[in-house]
């Protein structure tokens, strides 16, 4: 292996160590690494144009407007809604609150487009009802912490535009990519809550009359209108994925403040503020991020780690499976949009050679990295269910092994069975057949 790419490594890993935040890690490595490759002019000027050109993308807008929308969202009691709809629809039967927490993190993070705040919205509600109920407090963390990711696949979502944008494909192929497998890891996590809820005990809930079911949908119908909205006017042409965005802070804000009357006009600045926060760090993810791959780019490693794989075997099936190990590794570490930005350049040219369409390995990609912020070290949607349920990772680690256990089985399906995630794009002609 060549120095820099030695520098580049050894440093990033040192940073990671020391506890410096990752976007400042990324930057400093490859600052470090310019150094080392040219003069410290040429290296403070050549970090500082790929830090700036990295945000300079229309498509990134969709973002803060995404994150200003799930903020407003998650605090206009929408989550308490969703929660009274799925406890309606599934409650009554055995182990019910367990999948009620599922489905209301799946249309909670979709529409708030955050796992994080899927986590403590729905987790801080959920959790202690759930321990009410007798269900085991860490079992209850271990739901909703993998629960909340898969609102990371079902559109909207962010680092779908963010890996749109680094494999220039369209921000609707990749949304519509990710409903079956976000539909796929919430129905394999619910096959877990009922086996486990069977073997416990954990008890269900009075069935609810046909009509009140339906009262319940009808009020919650104004939040799932969101993903109907900003899908239905993407598809149809309306409007752009970032003007999506623009519409759906604009939605939000009528209906937490106007409709619902649950965030007032005094907490708007905070709010901002927040939104303002949170997109500073992903801007600057993203422009490190940027600066990183360049350096990679240019020191040949996405060709060397093509090479490499492809050396390894000559079965596809075997490849992937390498790739899926990987971005596995990675997740556990890394925060999804370096992630994306850092490594989707170094194994597309692997899986287009292999014939995968980069709409089918973004997926794909997502997927594994949505598994990654549940997983220690770096998982910080375990962080935050542990916070909220009031225990540790060392309690919650051994209850929440069946839950990995049923998301990889997932992976793995939408790995190799490209048509969940194909089908809706190419149906939608959003992409080719091919």
């Amino acid at each position: 292996m060549e120095t820099p790419i030695l520098i580049l490594i050894a440093t990033f890993i040192l940073f990671l160590l020391m506890n410096v935040p990752i976007a400042v890690g990324i930057g400093l490595s490859t600052l470090i690494t310019l150094f080392y490759i040219g003069n410290l002019d040429l290296a403070a000027q050549a970090c500082a144009q790929r830090l700036a050109t990295g945000i300079d993308e229309f498509a990134l807008l969709a973002i803060p407007f995404f994150i200003l929308s799930g903020l407003l969202m998650g605090k206009g009691g929408i989550a308490r809604r969703l929660i009274d709809f799925a406890n309606a629809l599934v409650g009554h039967f055995t182990g019910g609150l367990s999948y009620v927490n599922v489905l209301t993190c799946m249309l909670f993070g979709s529409i708030s487009g955050s796992s994080v705040a899927a986590v403590s919205s729905v987790g801080g509600f959920m959790i202690p009802e759930m321990n009410k109920k007798g269900y085991g407090n860490e079992f209850n963390v271990s739901v909703t912490t993998t629960a909340a990711t898969t609102g990371l696949m079902i559109p909207p979502s962010n680092i779908m535009i963010v890996y749109a944008l680094v494999a220039t494909e369209s921000v609707a192929a990749m949304f519509m990519a990710g409903v079956f497998p976000g539909i796929l890891f919430g129905l394999f996590l619910m096959v877990v809550c009922g086996i486990i809820s069977k073997r416990r005990g954990y008890g269900a809930g009075d069935k609810v009359a046909p009509l009140l079911v339906l009262w319940k949908f009808l009020v919650a119908v104004p939040c799932l209108l969101l993903m109907v909205i900003i899908l239905g006017g993407i598809l149809l042409g309306y409007f752009t994925a970032t003007e999506a965005a623009a519409v759906a802070v604009v939605y939000s804000f009528v209906l937490a403040v106007v409709v619902y009357r649950e965030v007032k006009i005094r907490d708007l600045p905070g709010i901002l503020l927040q939104c303002g926060i949170t997109t500073a760090v992903v801007m600057l993810l993203v422009g490190t991020s940027t600066a990183m791959s360049w350096m990679m780019a240019r020191e040949n490693i996405p060709q060397d780690v093509s090479k490499a794989l492809l050396g390894l075997s000559e079965n596809s099936f075997v490849i992937f499976l390498v790739i899926n190990a990987l971005l596995l590794f990675v997740g556990t570490f890394m925060d999804m949009t370096p992630a994306v930005l850092i490594f989707a350049p170094i194994f597309l040219p692997v899986v287009k050679s292999l014939g995968m369409h980069p709409v089918h390995f973004g997926a794909i990609m997502v997927a594994n990295l949505c598994i990654g912020i549940c997983t220690p070290p770096v998982g910080t949607c375990l962080f935050v269910g542990c916070g909220v349920g009031n225990t540790t990772i060392a309690k919650v680690f051994r209850h929440i092994i069946p839950f990995y256990i049923a998301m990889i089985a997932a992976l793995m399906l939408v790995t190799y069975i490209p048509a969940l995630s194909m089908w809706l794009p190419v149906k939608l002609k959003l992409i080719g057949g091919g």
